[in-house]
C-alpha cells in the first residue's frame, strides 16, 4: 500500500515540473532528445534531493513537534494541494517560450518546483517512514513526467496540463486526509 501511495505522490509532486517541462518543449522546433534529457535530469534530481532535505530537517526537529506531527502533515499536504489547484488556472495562459533554458534558469526552476517536495520530506521525518524508496520513486517518475512534458510541448499538444495538476493537487489533499485520520483513529 505505501508503494502506491508513493507512486501517486511522485506523480502529484511532478506537475510543476511537467508543466514546465510542456513549455520547454514549445522552445525547440524539432524534437532535441538531449534538450529533453537534460531537463528530466535538472528535474529529477531536484524532486528527488529535495524530499531527502525535508527528511534530514524534519529528523532534526521532530522530538519538538511529536503532539501535532499529524496536524502538520495534512497541513503542509492540503496547502500544497490547494497551491497546485490554484496555480492550474494559470496553466493553459503560460505561453510557449521562444528561447531554450539556460543551465542557470533551469537550475532555478527546478528549485522552485520542488519546494512542494521539501515539504513532503519534511512530512516524512514526522511519520518515520524510510526515505531511500520514496525519493527514488519521486525522482524517477519526475525524471519521465519532465522529459515526456517536454516531448508533448514540443508536438503542440497542451490541452490537459491544467487538468493534471488539479488531479494532482486532489491527490496531495486525500494523502493528508488520509495519514490525519489514521492518526486519530487508529493511534489513540
Amino acid at each position: 500500500m505505501q508503494v502506491i501511495i508513493w507512486i501517486l505522490l511522485g506523480f502529484s509532486l511532478s506537475a510543476d515540473a511537467f508543466a514546465v517541462a510542456i513549455t520547454s518543449g514549445c522552445a525547440v522546433k524539432k524534437f532535441n532528445f538531449r534538450y529533453a534529457l537534460k531537463i528530466a535530469l535538472f528535474f529529477g534530481l531536484f524532486q528527488g534531493l529535495m524530499p531527502f532535505i525535508g527528511w534530514v530537517v524534519g529528523n532534526s526537529i521532530k522530538n519538538f513537534i511529536l503532539k501535532i506531527d499529524h496536524w502538520i502533515a495534512f497541513g503542509l499536504l492540503f496547502l500544497i494541494g490547494c497551491k497546485m489547484i490554484y496555480e492550474s488556472k494559470s496553466l493553459n495562459q503560460r505561453e510557449c517560450e521562444p528561447k531554450l533554458l539556460s543551465n542557470r534558469r533551469l537550475f532555478f526552476l527546478a528549485i522552485a518546483t520542488s519546494i512542494d517536495a521539501l515539504a513532503v520530506g519534511f512530512t516524512f521525518s514526522l511519520l518515520t517512514y524510510n526515505i531511500i524508496f520514496p525519493v527514488l520513486i519521486i525522482g524517477s517518475i519526475t525524471f519521465l513526467v519532465s522529459f515526456t512534458g517536454v516531448f508533448i510541448g514540443n508536438k503542440g499538444n497542451i490541452l490537459f496540463g491544467n487538468k493534471l495538476e488539479i488531479i494532482a493537487g486532489v491527490i496531495l489533499i486525500l494523502i493528508g486526509i488520509k495519514i490525519l485520520t489514521e492518526h486519530l483513529i487508529f493511534k489513540r
